[in-house]
C-alpha cells in the first residue's frame, strides 16, 4: 500500500511542477547564451589588432559584391529610363498626315502608345539638348520632319516588332524607320553579364569569408584546448562546448556587416559629386540610389549568419574529431 501511495505521488508531482521546471530550464538556457555571448565579446575585444584585421577582411569581402549589385541596379534603372531607345522611331515625309497615321497605329493591339512630335517640338528639343541654340537661329526654315515614337507592349515580342518595322518601312508616307533593338539586346546582355559576375564574386568571397572565420575560430579553439578537454571530462555536451565559438563567429559577422555598410556609405559619398553631374547631363531622367535601410539590415543578417555558419563548421569538426588541440 505504501508503495502504491508513493507511486501515485510520484506521478502527480510532475504535473504540478512541470511549469516551474520549464521556466527554470528556459531561464538557465537564456543565461547560458547571454554568458557565452558576453564572454565571446570580451575575448575578441581583448585582442583589438587581430579582431580589427579579421573584421576588415570580412567587410571587404562583403562590400565588393554589394557595390557590384548597386552598380547593376542603377544601370538597370538607367537602361529603363531610356524607353524611347527601345521604341520605334518613325520619321514622316514633309506632307504626311501625322495625326491620321498616329491614330491608325494606336488601334493596333501590339502597340502600347504612340507619341507625336511635331517639327517645332523636335527643333525645340534639339535646341535645348544639343548646345547649338545660337547656330540654329540662322536657319531660314525648320528642316526636321514630324516623328512618331511607337512603344510596343511588353508582351509583343521581337517578331511583332520586326513585322511592324517592315510594314512601316513600306508606307509611302514614311521616310525613315529606326528601331534600336540591337542596342537594347546588347544592353541586356551587358547587364546579365554584370549580374552573373556579381553572383560569382559574391559566392567566391562568401567562401573566403567562411575560411577566414573558420581559421580564426580554429586558432581560438587551439588556444583553449586544455579548457575544452576539462569541460569534456566533466561531461559537458557538444553544444555547450561549441556555443562560445558560435558567438565568436556571430560577433565577427555583425562587426564585419557594420563596417561593410559604412564602407559602402563612404564610397557613395565619394562618388556623389560625379554622379550628380552625370545625372544632370541626362536631364535628370534617372536618379542614382544607394543601399536602402532594408538592404542594410539584410547585409547585417547575412554577415551574422555567415559568421555563425563558419564558426559552427569549424567547431563541429574539431569536436567530432575529439582533438581540439
Amino acid at each position: 500500500m505504501n508503495r502504491r501511495i508513493a507511486a501515485n505521488r510520484s506521478k502527480a508531482q510532475p504535473a504540478s511542477a512541470v511549469a516551474p521546471r520549464n521556466r527554470g530550464s528556459a531561464r538557465a538556457w537564456r543565461e547560458q547564451h547571454l554568458a557565452s555571448a558576453a564572454s565571446s565579446l570580451r575575448r575578441i575585444a581583448a585582442r583589438p589588432f587581430a579582431t580589427a584585421l579579421t573584421v576588415t577582411v570580412l567587410s571587404l569581402a562583403l562590400a565588393l559584391p554589394l557595390l557590384f549589385w548597386l552598380l547593376l541596379d542603377n544601370a538597370r534603372q538607367l537602361g529603363g529610363s531610356f524607353d524611347n531607345a527601345g521604341a520605334i522611331s518613325v520619321f514622316l515625309k514633309p506632307h504626311a498626315d501625322a495625326e491620321a497615321i498616329a491614330a491608325r497605329l494606336r488601334t493596333r493591339a501590339e502597340i502600347a502608345s504612340v507619341e507625336l512630335k511635331t517639327p517645332e517640338q523636335g527643333l525645340e528639343e534639339f535646341r535645348s539638348q544639343s548646345g547649338f541654340a545660337d547656330a540654329l537661329k540662322v536657319l531660314r526654315y525648320n528642316p526636321l520632319p514630324a516623328a512618331l515614337i511607337v512603344n510596343l507592349r511588353p508582351d509583343a515580342g521581337e517578331p511583332a516588332a520586326a513585322s511592324l518595322v517592315d510594314e512601316l518601312g513600306r508606307d509611302s508616307a514614311v521616310d525613315l524607320v529606326q528601331y534600336d533593338a540591337q542596342w537594347r539586346r546588347r544592353l541586356s546582355a551587358i547587364l546579365a553579364l554584370v549580374a552573373r559576375t556579381a553572383d560569382v564574386l559574391a559566392a567566391v568571397l562568401a567562401f573566403a569569408a567562411l575560411l577566414v572565420i573558420g581559421n580564426t575560430v580554429r586558432l581560438d579553439i587551439q588556444g583553449r584546448a586544455e579548457e575544452i578537454e576539462i569541460m569534456q571530462l566533466l561531461g559537458a555536451s557538444d553544444g555547450f562546448v561549441r556555443r562560445p565559438f558560435l558567438y565568436t563567429g556571430l560577433w565577427y559577422g555583425v562587426f564585419a556587416g557594420l563596417l561593410s555598410v559604412t564602407l559602402i556609405g563612404i564610397v557613395e559619398a565619394a562618388l556623389a559629386g560625379p554622379l550628380a553631374q552625370l545625372t544632370a547631363s541626362y536631364g535628370e531622367r534617372f536618379s542614382v540610389h544607394g543601399l536602402a535601410p532594408s538592404g542594410m539590415f539584410a547585409v547585417l543578417g547575412a554577415s551574422a549568419a555567415l559568421g555563425w555558419l563558419g564558426a559552427w563548421l569549424t567547431a563541429s569538426r574539431h569536436i567530432a574529431l575529439g582533438q581540439p588541440h
